[in-house]
Protein backbone atom coordinates (compact mmCIF):
# COMPACT_ATOMS: atom_id res chain seq x y z
CA UNK A 1 0.00 0.00 0.00
CA UNK A 2 1.43 3.37 -1.02
CA UNK A 3 1.05 5.30 2.19
CA UNK A 4 2.53 8.61 0.67
CA UNK A 5 3.28 9.67 -3.03
CA UNK A 6 5.43 12.52 -4.28
CA UNK A 7 3.99 11.60 -7.80
CA UNK A 8 2.12 14.25 -9.79
CA UNK A 9 -0.87 14.09 -11.69
CA UNK A 10 -0.96 14.49 -15.64
CA UNK A 11 -3.88 17.64 -15.49
CA UNK A 12 -4.84 19.72 -12.90
CA UNK A 13 -8.05 22.25 -13.11
CA UNK A 14 -7.45 25.75 -13.10
CA UNK A 15 -9.93 28.62 -13.28
CA UNK A 16 -12.49 26.40 -15.24
CA UNK A 17 -9.64 24.62 -17.10
CA UNK A 18 -7.88 21.20 -17.48
CA UNK A 19 -4.23 22.36 -18.06
CA UNK A 20 -1.23 20.09 -17.92
CA UNK A 21 0.18 20.14 -14.37
CA UNK A 22 3.44 21.40 -15.33
CA UNK A 23 1.66 24.14 -17.09
CA UNK A 24 -0.05 25.51 -13.79
CA UNK A 25 2.04 28.60 -12.45
CA UNK A 26 1.98 31.90 -11.40
CA UNK A 27 5.12 34.54 -10.67
CA UNK A 28 7.63 34.11 -7.24
CA UNK A 29 6.42 37.01 -5.86
CA UNK A 30 2.65 35.76 -5.90
CA UNK A 31 3.29 32.68 -3.23
CA UNK A 32 3.47 33.57 0.33
CA UNK A 33 1.36 36.94 0.66
CA UNK A 34 -1.83 35.19 -1.28
CA UNK A 35 -1.21 32.07 1.13
CA UNK A 36 -2.28 34.13 4.17
CA UNK A 37 -5.95 33.87 3.06
CA UNK A 38 -5.54 30.96 1.19
CA UNK A 39 -8.69 28.79 1.42
CA UNK A 40 -8.77 24.53 0.60
CA UNK A 41 -10.62 21.48 1.28
CA UNK A 42 -9.09 17.66 1.58
CA UNK A 43 -11.11 15.06 -0.22
CA UNK A 44 -10.59 11.45 -1.00
CA UNK A 45 -11.58 9.13 -3.85
CA UNK A 46 -11.46 5.31 -3.25
CA UNK A 47 -11.20 2.56 -5.70
CA UNK A 48 -12.92 -0.33 -6.25
CA UNK A 49 -11.48 -3.15 -8.01
CA UNK A 50 -14.76 -5.70 -7.71
CA UNK A 51 -16.89 -2.52 -9.81
CA UNK A 52 -13.73 -1.10 -11.18
CA UNK A 53 -15.26 2.24 -10.15
CA UNK A 54 -13.30 5.54 -8.28
CA UNK A 55 -15.86 6.85 -5.71
CA UNK A 56 -15.29 10.28 -4.47
CA UNK A 57 -16.55 10.58 -0.32
CA UNK A 58 -18.95 12.65 0.67
CA UNK A 59 -18.04 15.41 -1.91
CA UNK A 60 -20.86 17.31 -1.39
CA UNK A 61 -20.17 17.80 2.64
CA UNK A 62 -16.51 19.04 1.36
CA UNK A 63 -17.61 21.31 -1.31
CA UNK A 64 -20.12 22.76 0.67
CA UNK A 65 -17.17 23.16 3.76
CA UNK A 66 -14.79 24.72 1.15
CA UNK A 67 -17.54 27.52 0.00
CA UNK A 68 -18.06 27.99 3.65
CA UNK A 69 -14.41 28.48 4.02
CA UNK A 70 -14.47 31.04 1.51
CA UNK A 71 -17.92 33.29 2.85
CA UNK A 72 -15.54 33.39 5.96
CA UNK A 73 -12.40 35.01 4.37
CA UNK A 74 -14.71 37.47 1.76
CA UNK A 75 -13.77 36.39 -1.23
CA UNK A 76 -15.58 36.48 -5.06
CA UNK A 77 -16.09 33.19 -5.94
CA UNK A 78 -17.93 32.79 -9.37
CA UNK A 79 -18.61 29.39 -8.99
CA UNK A 80 -21.83 27.28 -8.04
CA UNK A 81 -21.23 24.16 -5.72
CA UNK A 82 -22.23 21.97 -8.75
CA UNK A 83 -19.39 23.14 -11.31
CA UNK A 84 -16.96 22.30 -8.39
CA UNK A 85 -18.20 18.89 -8.08
CA UNK A 86 -18.29 18.11 -11.43
CA UNK A 87 -15.18 20.05 -12.15
CA UNK A 88 -13.83 17.85 -9.63
CA UNK A 89 -15.00 14.51 -11.10
CA UNK A 90 -13.72 15.51 -14.62
CA UNK A 91 -10.42 15.94 -13.56
CA UNK A 92 -10.05 12.29 -12.46
CA UNK A 93 -11.18 11.12 -15.82
CA UNK A 94 -8.48 13.63 -17.14
CA UNK A 95 -6.29 11.75 -15.07
CA UNK A 96 -7.13 8.66 -15.79
CA UNK A 97 -7.24 7.20 -12.24
CA UNK A 98 -7.98 3.63 -11.03
CA UNK A 99 -6.43 3.84 -7.65
CA UNK A 100 -7.23 5.80 -4.52
CA UNK A 101 -6.43 9.51 -4.96
CA UNK A 102 -6.77 12.70 -2.69
CA UNK A 103 -7.99 15.48 -4.34
CA UNK A 104 -7.14 19.35 -3.34
CA UNK A 105 -9.22 22.30 -4.47
CA UNK A 106 -7.98 25.64 -3.12
CA UNK A 107 -8.37 29.55 -3.52
CA UNK A 108 -5.59 32.41 -3.67
CA UNK A 109 -6.15 35.86 -4.32
CA UNK A 110 -4.85 36.30 -8.16
CA UNK A 111 -1.55 38.31 -9.15
CA UNK A 112 0.83 40.44 -6.40
CA UNK A 113 -0.74 40.71 -3.34
CA UNK A 114 0.69 43.09 -0.83
CA UNK A 115 -1.82 44.22 1.05
CA UNK A 116 -2.44 41.16 3.45
CA UNK A 117 -4.98 43.11 6.36
CA UNK A 118 -8.41 44.08 4.25
CA UNK A 119 -10.74 42.07 3.06
CA UNK A 120 -10.84 42.48 -0.81
CA UNK A 121 -13.93 40.79 -2.45
CA UNK A 122 -14.00 42.28 -5.61
CA UNK A 123 -10.23 41.25 -6.19
CA UNK A 124 -9.54 37.99 -8.58
CA UNK A 125 -9.07 35.03 -7.23
CA UNK A 126 -7.35 31.69 -8.56
CA UNK A 127 -9.36 28.46 -8.08
CA UNK A 128 -6.94 25.08 -8.75
CA UNK A 129 -8.02 21.42 -8.16
CA UNK A 130 -4.96 19.60 -8.01
CA UNK A 131 -5.16 15.96 -7.44
CA UNK A 132 -2.76 13.02 -6.27
CA UNK A 133 -2.47 9.09 -5.52
CA UNK A 134 -2.52 8.76 -1.60
CA UNK A 135 -3.38 6.20 0.81
CA UNK A 136 -2.95 7.32 4.25
CA UNK A 137 -0.78 9.82 6.02
CA UNK A 138 0.66 6.98 7.71
CA UNK A 139 0.61 3.18 8.50
CA UNK A 140 -2.28 2.29 10.89
CA UNK A 141 -1.20 -1.35 11.54
CA UNK A 142 1.94 0.77 13.42
CA UNK A 143 0.53 3.17 15.24
CA UNK A 144 0.99 5.89 16.78
CA UNK A 145 3.02 6.87 20.22
CA UNK A 146 1.94 10.83 21.08
CA UNK A 147 2.44 13.80 23.73
CA UNK A 148 0.56 16.35 24.85
CA UNK A 149 1.76 19.44 22.94
CA UNK A 150 2.98 22.58 25.34
CA UNK A 151 1.23 24.76 22.17
CA UNK A 152 -2.40 25.59 22.53
CA UNK A 153 -4.54 24.88 19.73
CA UNK A 154 -6.25 28.07 18.31
CA UNK A 155 -9.71 28.84 19.21
CA UNK A 156 -13.19 30.23 17.10
CA UNK A 157 -12.26 33.62 18.16
CA UNK A 158 -8.91 34.09 17.32
CA UNK A 159 -8.25 32.09 14.52
CA UNK A 160 -11.52 29.23 13.90
CA UNK A 161 -10.71 26.13 13.37
CA UNK A 162 -13.48 25.57 11.44
CA UNK A 163 -12.39 28.08 9.11
CA UNK A 164 -9.92 25.42 6.59
CA UNK A 165 -7.14 28.30 6.33
CA UNK A 166 -3.56 27.86 5.16
CA UNK A 167 -2.40 29.73 7.88
CA UNK A 168 -4.66 28.07 10.48
CA UNK A 169 -1.87 24.80 9.94
CA UNK A 170 0.88 26.74 10.98
CA UNK A 171 -0.95 26.14 15.02
CA UNK A 172 -0.56 22.20 13.91
CA UNK A 173 2.72 22.86 12.43
CA UNK A 174 4.12 24.30 15.64
CA UNK A 175 3.09 21.24 18.01
CA UNK A 176 4.32 18.16 15.40
CA UNK A 177 7.65 19.80 15.37
CA UNK A 178 7.99 20.07 19.03
CA UNK A 179 6.38 16.43 18.74
CA UNK A 180 9.04 15.28 16.25
CA UNK A 181 12.18 16.72 18.42
CA UNK A 182 10.61 15.32 21.53
CA UNK A 183 10.95 11.72 19.83
CA UNK A 184 7.33 11.37 19.29
CA UNK A 185 5.05 10.61 16.18
CA UNK A 186 2.76 13.15 16.50
CA UNK A 187 1.06 15.23 19.12
CA UNK A 188 -2.70 15.72 20.66
CA UNK A 189 -3.36 19.95 21.44
CA UNK A 190 -5.23 21.62 24.26
CA UNK A 191 -7.34 24.56 23.92
CA UNK A 192 -6.32 27.24 26.46
CA UNK A 193 -8.73 25.80 29.41
CA UNK A 194 -6.55 23.13 29.05
CA UNK A 195 -9.24 20.51 27.37
CA UNK A 196 -8.29 18.05 25.05
CA UNK A 197 -9.09 19.35 21.47
CA UNK A 198 -7.59 17.45 18.14
CA UNK A 199 -4.03 16.62 16.78
CA UNK A 200 -2.31 18.63 13.38
CA UNK A 201 -4.62 18.14 10.72
CA UNK A 202 -6.68 15.27 12.87
CA UNK A 203 -9.75 15.13 15.18
CA UNK A 204 -9.18 12.77 18.01
CA UNK A 205 -11.71 9.69 19.50
CA UNK A 206 -10.91 8.34 23.05
CA UNK A 207 -12.75 5.05 24.45
CA UNK A 208 -13.69 5.05 28.07
CA UNK A 209 -16.23 2.01 28.97
CA UNK A 210 -17.16 0.98 25.80
CA UNK A 211 -18.06 4.73 24.99
CA UNK A 212 -16.75 6.57 21.98
CA UNK A 213 -16.02 9.76 23.21
CA UNK A 214 -14.89 13.16 21.18
CA UNK A 215 -14.98 16.85 21.75
CA UNK A 216 -17.93 18.89 20.28
CA UNK A 217 -17.50 20.96 17.31
CA UNK A 218 -17.31 24.21 19.26
CA UNK A 219 -14.20 22.82 21.08
CA UNK A 220 -11.94 24.69 18.94
CA UNK A 221 -11.63 21.65 16.38
CA UNK A 222 -12.55 21.39 12.94
CA UNK A 223 -16.03 20.50 11.58
CA UNK A 224 -14.53 17.64 10.76
CA UNK A 225 -16.94 15.55 7.80
CA UNK A 226 -14.91 11.68 9.03
CA UNK A 227 -15.97 12.83 12.52
CA UNK A 228 -19.53 13.08 11.19
CA UNK A 229 -19.02 9.74 8.90
CA UNK A 230 -18.00 7.75 11.91
CA UNK A 231 -20.48 8.95 14.37
CA UNK A 232 -23.12 7.56 11.82
CA UNK A 233 -20.92 3.96 11.39
CA UNK A 234 -21.16 3.93 15.33
CA UNK A 235 -24.55 4.46 16.13
CA UNK A 236 -26.53 3.03 13.69
CA UNK A 237 -24.29 0.25 12.15
CA UNK A 238 -21.93 -0.65 14.99
CA UNK A 239 -24.11 0.02 17.64
CA UNK A 240 -21.66 1.63 19.83
CA UNK A 241 -22.62 4.76 21.92
CA UNK A 242 -20.69 7.89 20.30
CA UNK A 243 -20.63 10.74 22.94
CA UNK A 244 -19.59 14.02 22.25
CA UNK A 245 -18.78 16.36 25.03
CA UNK A 246 -15.60 17.99 27.09
CA UNK A 247 -12.30 15.68 27.18
CA UNK A 248 -9.79 16.27 30.39
CA UNK A 249 -5.66 15.95 29.58
CA UNK A 250 -6.12 13.08 32.11
CA UNK A 251 -8.42 10.93 30.13
CA UNK A 252 -5.57 10.66 27.77
CA UNK A 253 -3.66 8.65 30.11
CA UNK A 254 -6.99 6.68 31.36
CA UNK A 255 -8.43 5.65 28.55
CA UNK A 256 -8.74 2.43 27.10
CA UNK A 257 -8.53 3.31 23.13
CA UNK A 258 -7.79 6.71 21.42
CA UNK A 259 -7.32 7.06 17.72
CA UNK A 260 -6.89 10.11 14.97
CA UNK A 261 -9.64 10.18 12.08
CA UNK A 262 -9.76 12.31 9.38
CA UNK A 263 -9.70 12.71 5.61
CA UNK A 264 -5.80 11.80 5.24
CA UNK A 265 -5.96 9.72 8.32
CA UNK A 266 -8.59 7.81 7.75
CA UNK A 267 -8.23 5.94 11.35
CA UNK A 268 -5.18 6.03 13.15
CA UNK A 269 -4.77 4.26 16.24
CA UNK A 270 -2.88 6.12 19.13
CA UNK A 271 -0.69 3.25 21.38
CA UNK A 272 0.85 5.64 24.31
CA UNK A 273 0.72 9.27 25.38
CA UNK A 274 3.44 10.68 27.42
CA UNK A 275 5.20 7.43 27.28
CA UNK A 276 1.72 6.25 29.38
CA UNK A 277 0.57 3.05 27.67
CA UNK A 278 -3.02 3.26 26.21
CA UNK A 279 -5.04 0.10 27.49
CA UNK A 280 -2.23 -2.70 26.50
CA UNK A 281 -0.19 -0.41 24.11
CA UNK A 282 -2.02 -2.32 20.97
CA UNK A 283 -4.87 -1.30 18.65
CA UNK A 284 -8.05 -1.92 20.61
CA UNK A 285 -11.22 -3.97 19.06
CA UNK A 286 -13.04 -0.96 18.41
CA UNK A 287 -10.53 0.77 16.69
CA UNK A 288 -10.46 -2.33 14.70
CA UNK A 289 -14.26 -2.27 14.15
CA UNK A 290 -14.41 1.45 13.17
CA UNK A 291 -11.33 0.98 10.52
CA UNK A 292 -12.54 -2.16 9.00
CA UNK A 293 -16.39 -0.57 8.85
CA UNK A 294 -15.30 2.85 7.58
CA UNK A 295 -12.75 1.51 5.13
CA UNK A 296 -15.75 -0.53 3.86
CA UNK A 297 -18.37 2.29 3.33
CA UNK A 298 -15.52 4.85 1.69
CA UNK A 299 -14.61 2.04 -0.95
CA UNK A 300 -18.53 1.48 -1.72
CA UNK A 301 -17.89 -2.50 -0.45
CA UNK A 302 -20.41 -1.96 1.96
CA UNK A 303 -23.74 -0.59 0.70
CA UNK A 304 -24.87 1.53 3.29
CA UNK A 305 -25.00 5.64 2.59
CA UNK A 306 -25.00 5.74 -0.77
CA UNK A 307 -25.51 8.76 -1.12
CA UNK A 308 -22.00 9.77 0.18
CA UNK A 309 -20.09 8.44 -2.83
CA UNK A 310 -19.88 9.98 -6.13
CA UNK A 311 -18.80 7.15 -8.94
CA UNK A 312 -16.43 8.77 -11.56
CA UNK A 313 -16.69 6.29 -14.29
CA UNK A 314 -20.18 5.77 -16.02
Amino acid sequence: MAIYSEETADYIWRNGKIIPWKDATIHVNAVGHASVAGIFEGIKAYWNEDESQLYIFRLEEHIERFIQSIKMVRYGFGYTKEQIKSAIVELLRANRYRRNVYIRPYIFQKGIVRELLQAQPDKPTEVVIDSWPFDSYRDPDKGLHVCVSSWRRISDNIMPPRLKCFSNYHNGRLAAMEAAVSGYDWPVLLDDRGKVTEGPGACLAIVRDGKVITPEITNGILESITRDTIKHIFEELLKIPFVERTIDRTELYIADEIFFLGTGWEIMPVLSVDRLSVGDGKTGSISKKITGAYREVVTGKSKNWPEWRTAVWD
